[in-house]
This record gives structure tokens, C-alpha cells and sequence, in this order.
């Protein structure tokens, strides 16, 4: 099918939703992705390959005086000789398994997963009729988002899809600087178009901005992408943000929200700052969570490396624990974690991150009541370990104790989460005091039980907490309590 911006109009004067803010701001967050909690985020791409620094390898390659630049130069050679696109017959896949993914992905307790469809570089994973530069047609040779997306529906998995596409208007300009591959004439489809002078990424005035063909050729990719795949969450990095890309935004979500109403389907989309109207989207915070619970659903999407999104063979990875930590907190204010892995370029996921994965999932097989299909209680929390608010925070490890306390509600549940385990199991929760000052709940306490299957607990309440003690296992990750009122 051809793509035009025509047939896009025509979607979106036939459905119910226009494409203005008024008419967006009605479309409602679906109820799959408020219950789900926890999902995977996957980039795995051409700049696998190299395997050095980060995903923003093709962008710093071409930066002179980068470490990627004299890595490159001394690895592989000039860049007039071996530019970013020789990598791609180096990007085989021959070991990808997208069976034994998915099987990992349900294992480790996720609900959705979210691979890259096409980052910053340009190059598709998945079958395309726009550009030849896909993988369906290079590299491996094989439309790894649609194959993925068919093993996850297997296993129950609920697909996602996430577009870098935006960046691509700069990521490679540096490459017009010397003498390299990055070369004029550069044609619409290419995979170097149109390398644009970078000026300043962060500013949503830079210049030069992009222009008609480049917004038109942008949403015509991401209308693919969506009626190709129907994923049901659709993920935007942050440069959608810059002015230049509004009205698309609002075209965008008006077809693929008009899309899901054909289909039957409930879908998101997560963005991050203010790119999207608040309320026409779900907010995204990189790296980062929000201090306080918030009344609407949001996510956090981090790594379990944390230095890269994508595999390196320098990774610094992050403890399962300090992760699960990290869950039960954003679970408490109403969010999402949608937790990155980078496989190698031959297609295995690293030790390293299914061990994490896998350790995730033994917790959440025990633990998973506290989170899936969760609520917020009045307060999410207590103790003296304070969690940064917003982006870009979670470098900074925290050190929580016995008395950081996370509060959810399911059903007829208060559960609460201990991040960290006291050696001598005992545990006082102050907002579940008697007739403290600071109680949050009045009311009878039928019943403490600890969810750890190995542990038995016994309890008292009086004025200034409910004191527990359990014989349960003191490990490094949350130690939950499930409390029954009445």
C-alpha cells in the first residue's frame, strides 16, 4: 500500500476523532495499560554492531573528536571507506529467536513490549514500502518487528512499537563536516537523509527546522508502522517536541486513534515533556519517576543498563532488586516501568539482562498481586528515603531501609511493600496506626500475611503503627504484605 498524505486525511474525517487538541483530549488511556505495569523496551539495531558507547553510535561516529569517532577510525577505517551503512551487512541476526523472546518476556512477568521499530538512524526493523532501508530487505533479511509481534501474541504479550524517526532530521549531519560517506545528492528514502546541521537538539526553535517533506515523510512512516502492525502502544522520543512538529502530532493521533476505533482496539501513545497536549497521550519519564502520586496514568522507561539502551560490551548493569525497588514505587503513584534490554547484533539477549529479567519474574510470580491491576492508596508511601522527581535520576542509586514503604490496592487489598528487608523481620507501617496521628486507615486490620510463600508472619496494631514480624526470607528485593481489612 502507498501511503498518502490524502488517505490520511480520509481516515481522519471519517472517524470520530479530529485532528485538533479538543477532540484528542477525549480519547481515554486504555484499561490494559493502567492494569498491565510492567513491560519490556527493546533496541536492537544496526548500531549493535559496533557495540561501542551507545545507540548514538551512527550520530557520534561522525562527530569529530568524539570517542566514537577515534574508535571508528581506528577499528574500521576512514568513514570515506566504512561509513554507518557498511555496518548493515554486518548486522545478520543469524542467532535471533523471537520464540524464545517472547517466552522470556512472559517469564519475566511483562504484559507489553515495546521494540524499537526505527531509531535515530534511519534503518527500519520491519518490512517497509517507503524506504529499502529496512531490515526485511538488508541485514538480516527478515521483518524482525513482525515476527516478534506474531511469538508475543503467542505467549499473550501485548505489542507495542516506538518511533526515534524524528531525530533523524540531524543524527547524521555531522557526516557533511569531512571527508566521509555522508554525501550530497541525499534523496527522500535514503538512509542518510537529509543529514541536517544538528544546531541545538534541545531547543524547540532550532534551525534549520524541518521542513514539509521531511514532517510528511515522518507521518507517512508512522501511519505505516501502525497499519502494518496495529501495535497497541506507540512510544515517541523526545524530539517530536519541536515546534515544527504540531500539527503532525495532531494528525497522527487522530489517525492512529481513529484506526483503533475500526479495529476495535485500545491504544496509547507516550511521549515525553510537552510534546502532546497533557491528556491526548500518556506521559513518559526517561530515566527518571515522579516524586508524588499522580491522578492520571503515566510511565517511567529506564534500562537495566545504565549506561547504554543498547548493547555494549562495556555495560554497567543495574541490580534486579534496586529495579523492583523502583516498580513497587512507580506502581504507588500510578505508573508504569517499561524496562529496556539491548540484545546482542546476532540476535541473543546477554546473560546479563535475562538473568535480571528472569529474577524480576521469580518476584512477580509471588509478589504480582501488589502490581498488576493495582491502585494507588491515599498515600503511596512512607519512610526517609526521598525519590528525585523527573527525568534522567535514576543514575543516582537509592538507599532505601526497612522503614521506605510503598502502599497499592487491589480488590479488597492493601498490600504493603518493604524495599528494604530489616535482618530481624520486623517492620512498623505508621499511616497503619490505630489512632495516630499520622493513620490513614481507621478501620479493623483482619489479617497480615506475608506473599513470600516461604515466610509466616504475626502482627499487633496500637496507636503509633502496625508492627509485624515475619520469619520470611530478608533478601535484597521488596518484601510484601498483603492486608485484609474488615
Amino acid at each position: 500500500m502507498d501511503w498518502t498524505m490524502e488517505q490520511i486525511n480520509q481516515v481522519i474525517a471519517a472517524g470520530p476523532y479530529r485532528d485538533d487538541w479538543d477532540s484528542l483530549l477525549s480519547h481515554p488511556a486504555p484499561e490494559w495499560f493502567t492494569k498491565a505495569k510492567f513491560g519490556i523496551f527493546i533496541h536492537w539495531g544496526v548500531y549493535s554492531v559496533p557495540a561501542f558507547g551507545s545507540e548514538w553510535y551512527p550520530r557520534n561516529m561522525y562527530l569529530q573528536g568524539s570517542p566514537e569517532f577515534e574508535h571508528h577510525v581506528k577499528t574500521y577505517g576512514p568513514h570515506k571507506d566504512f561509513g554507518y551503512k557498511d555496518f548493515i551487512p554486518l548486522f545478520c541476526a543469524e542467532r535471533f529467536d523471537p520464540a524464545a523472546w517472547a517466552e522470556l518476556f512472559r517469564e519475566a512477568g511483562a504484559q507489553y513490549v515495546v521494540p524499537v521499530a526505527e531509531h535515530h538512524d534511519g534503518f527500519q526493523m520491519y518490512k517497509s514500502d517507503i524506504s529499502h532501508w529496512n531490515a526485511a530487505e538488508m541485514g538480516p533479511k527478515r521483518d524482525v518487528l513482525g515476527e516478534l509481534s506474531r511469538e508475543l501474541a503467542k505467549q499473550g504479550l501485548t505489542l507495542g512499537a516506538s518511533s526515534h524517526r524524528a531525530e533523524h532530521w540531524f543524527f547524521l549531519g555531522h557526516g557533511k563536516e569531512f571527508d566521509s560517506d555522508v554525501k550530497e545528492p541525499l534523496q527522500r528514502g535514503d538512509l542518510y537523509w537529509p543529514a541536517m546541521p544538528e544546531g541545538g537538539i534541545d531547543d524547540l526553535f532550532s534551525q534549520p527546522e524541518p521542513d514539509r517533506e521531511y514532517l510528511e515523510d515522518w507521518l507517512l512512516r508512522t501511519c505505516e508502522l501502525i497499519d502494518s502492525y496495529r501495535p497497541k502502544l506507540l512510544y515517541f522520543d523526545w524530539w517530536i517536541q519541536h515546534r515544527a512538529f504540531k500539527p503532525y502530532l495532531k494528525k497522527l493521533a487522530a489517525y492512529y486513534y481513529n484506526r483503533a476505533e475500526e479495529w476495535g482496539e485500545q491504544v496509547l501513545i507516550n511521549y515525553k515533556h510537552d510534546a502532546f497536549l497533557f491528556g491526548t497521550a500518556v506521559v513518559d519519564v526517561e530515566r527518571g519517576q515522579f516524586s508524588e502520586t499522580k491522578s492520571y496514568p503515566w510511565q517511567t522507561d529506564t534500562a537495566v543498563a545504565l549506561n547504554s539502551w543498547c548493547y555494549t560490551e562495556g555495560n554497567c548493569y543495574k541490580q534486579a532488586s534496586d529495579i523492583l525497588c523502583d516498580l513497587m514505587d512507580i506502581v504507588s503513584k500510578n505508573g508504569n516501568l517499561l524496562l529496556n534490554i539491548g540484545p546482542r547484533a546476532d540476535g541473543t539477549i546477554p546473560q546479563e539482562d535475562a538473568s535480571i529479567l528472569r529474577e524480576i519474574g521469580d518476584w512477580l510470580r509471588t509478589n504480582g498481586e501488589a502490581v498488576y491491576g493495582a491502585r494507588p492508596w491515599k498515600k503511596f508511601g512512607e519512610g526517609p528515603t526521598q525519590v528525585a522527581d523527573g527525568q534522567f535520576s535514576d543514575s543516582v542509586k537509592k538507599e532505601f531501609t526497612p522503614a521506605d514503604i510503598r502502599y497499592t490496592v487491589n480488590g479488597d487489598a492493601l498490600y504493603a511493600a518493604v524495599l528494604k528487608g530489616d535482618p530481624l523481620g520486623e517492620y512498623h507501617f505508621t499511616l497503619l496506626s490505630e489512632l495516630g496521628e499520622d493513620s490513614q486507615f481507621r478501620g479493623l486490620i483482619r489479617s497480615v500475611e506475608v506473599l513470600d510463600s516461604g515466610g509466616s508472619c504475626t502482627w499487633t496494631r496500637d496507636r503509633a503503627a502496625l508492627h509485624v514480624r515475619t520469619d520470611a526470607p530478608q533478601g535484597n528485593s521488596p518484601i510484601v504484605f498483603k492486608i485484609l481489612m474488615g
